[in-house]
């Protein structure tokens, strides 16, 4: 395991897992640190329940997510096996069943959103995802599935990509930071 992997897992089961898990989701999300969500899941051998944070778009009232790590990364593998999952979402939970995207299309529509929703983590792929050709998103695609998340129904709320409500949760959140840390 890499140590940018090692990271990424240490910081989401420390901080992005528990503070999605509180309800602290709206203010995790924004357009410069990116909209995400956190994936429930069963873990395929152990049966446990596991959760992923990822960076995540709707399109047209479903959800899509890449496996940024490949279909090698263990939570693919797991909603892969067990595609029933739990999507803990800034504006709520909701109940969806996964699957993988084979569509090219699809793919390449998906990816550009979640890269251009995933704010400056959008950019580790060493590309601009608003400016990127359709050629560079593919090149990512050859290692990065994209699953389809379809819930009973979903609307995109005010914390979710597109809304509004991430102004006044961050200039509340930074006034409580200044009062507390002055």
């Amino acid at each position: 395991m890499d140590l940018a992997r090692k990271i990424f897992r240490i910081f989401n089961k420390l901080f992005m897992v528990p503070m999605f898990r509180l309800g602290f989701g709206p203010f995790m999300g924004n357009p410069i640190t990116g909209y995400i969500m956190v994936i429930k899941h069963i873990g395929r051998k152990s049966g446990k329940q596991r959760f992923t944070p990822v960076n995540y778009a709707i399109i047209d009232g479903t959800v899509y997510c890449i496996a940024g790590y490949g279909v090698k990364a263990h939570w693919y593998m797991n909603v892969t096996a067990r595609p029933l999952v739990e999507l803990i979402m800034p504006g709520g939970a909701i109940s969806a069943s996964a699957e993988t995207v084979t569509d090219p299309q699809l793919k390449l529509i998906a990816i550009r959103q979640i890269f251009r929703n995933a704010g400056f983590a959008g950019f580790f792929e060493g590309y601009n995802p608003y400016t990127a050709s359709d050629e560079v998103f593919k090149k990512t695609l050859e290692r990065c599935p994209v699953l389809r998340l379809r819930p009973t129904g979903i609307g995109s709320g005010a914390c979710d990509p597109g809304g509004r409500l991430w102004i006044s949760l961050t200039v509340i959140t930074v006034i409580i930071l200044l009062l507390f840390f002055a």
